[in-house]
């Protein structure tokens, strides 16, 4: 016999309750697909349809993984972490170090779910569009392609906010009958239009402080360069700190790693000051070379930033998490092995698919019991886990013929 289990918890809260450890029953629905072996007539039965569950419940899953998981491992400002006589470097490692498992993501529940946190996103689109703006009208004025290599790079994370907020938006649309699995996927479409944003920007700091190298040419107005330098890293430490503000509220992951990379902005701000110190000493290379130096800056970002992109659109996990999930798995009761295993994220959700051996002589319902209590350990120990498909494979028995033989024509397709 197989069942294959599948309910969606796109918005969901267990209320603190690990598998096994539920409340008063309640009304448990979910959308099942149950049917006979694969060699049975048909795989006519995939209505779905309502009913109660072995283990009672209110089952409203509301999964916020983040609390579950990272957020109460990672407070910071006085709450789990004691730094004694920290050097120096130290702080600096802090500083700019993300405390969180999940810093790739650039929207994750927490954020989805929080009005604050989509403010956060367009109050930093404002504050770093205004910085941006400010220092253009230096660069005309005076022509420093350092202070034009960080303006770039300002303007760039501030428009980052833009494809992110309408791949948000478009995120939360109900799935269709041509999109089965929803829009979450605007969100990598929305990636790779930020790392071209990131490489334009980078191509356009690079040629203009390479064409100033080879042609140098004296900046005029240092002080306002100076000044325009410190109003960069004004407007960046400000959203770096208002981001991991809001984030750590929230339980964001993904706004405290924005912060963090606003705070890096900042210090490449400072370098354009150490080019306007250069220039006014009489070295008229130091500005093109300081924009050299920012150009290298944002290479390193688009760098991590391709990588990323790459992997969600290649499907990559975190191998951690398959490690998570098989664990999981293996302590469910009436779990006896674990077949294939894979996960995959669709936006900044996970779904999961999986192969479990249940008892060859288990009937379909005692099958089901054991799928449901499968995918309830998976949504607990895996963050972000949504939703997950599991499918019962009765165990193989000695000389038994393999009941997923009418499939194996099909293998090689």
């Amino acid at each position: 016999m197989s069942d294959r289990h599948r309910h969606g918890h796109e918005d969901a809260g267990h209320d603190g309750h690990g598998p096994g450890q539920h409340g008063a029953p309640g009304d448990h629905r979910h959308t099942h697909l149950h049917h006979q072996d694969h060699g049975g007539p048909g795989h006519q039965h995939h209505a779905p349809h309502p009913h109660p569950h072995p283990h009672p419940h209110d089952h409203d899953h509301d999964h916020d993984h983040d609390a579950h998981n990272h957020a109460q491992d990672h407070h910071h400002d006085g709450h789990g972490h004691r730094h004694h006589r920290a050097s120096p470097l130290h702080r600096l490692t802090h500083l700019l170090t993300p405390h969180s498992h999940e810093t790739a993501d650039k929207l994750d529940r927490a954020l989805e779910a929080s009005a604050r946190g989509m403010r956060a996103l367009w109050v930093s689109l404002a504050v770093l569009g205004v910085t941006a703006l400010a220092q253009a009208v230096v660069v005309a004025l005076s022509g420093s392609v350092a202070l034009l290599g960080d303006t770039v790079h300002n303007a760039a994370d501030a428009l980052t906010a833009v494809p992110l907020g309408i791949a948000f938006l478009l995120g939360r649309r109900a799935a269709t009958r041509r999109f089965t699995y929803g829009y979450g996927r605007a969100e990598d479409l929305a990636g790779i239009a930020i790392v071209l944003t990131i490489a334009a920007s980078a191509a356009f700091a690079g040629w203009t402080a390479l064409d100033r190298l080879l042609d140098p040419r004296p900046v005029e107005h240092v002080p306002v360069v100076a000044v325009a330098a410190l109003v960069g890293f004004a407007g960046n430490e400000w959203v770096a700190r208002y981001r991991i503000r809001v984030g750590r509220a929230i339980g964001s992951a993904a706004l405290v790693a924005d912060g963090l990379h606003a705070r890096t902005d900042g210090f490449t701000s400072l370098a354009v000051l150490l080019g306007a110190g250069g220039a006014a000493l009489g070295w008229r290379f130091a500005d093109p070379v300081v924009g050299l130096a920012i150009t290298a800056a944002i290479l390193l970002v688009l760098r991590d930033a391709a990588r990323e992109v790459f992997r969600r659109v290649m499907d990559a996990v975190d191998p951690a998490l398959v490690d998570r999930a098989e664990r999981a798995l293996t302590g469910v009761p009436g779990v006896r092995g674990v077949g294939e295993l894979r996960l995959r994220w669709i936006g900044h959700r996970l779904r999961a698919e999986v192969a479990v051996v249940v008892d060859g002589e288990a009937t379909v319902r005692e099958a089901h019991r054991v799928a449901v209590e499968a995918e309830h350990a998976l949504l607990h120990a895996v963050p972000r886990l949504t939703a997950a498909l599991v499918h019962a494979d009765p165990e193989p028995v000695p000389g038994a013929a393999d009941p997923h033989l009418p499939l194996a024509h099909h293998a090689g397709r």
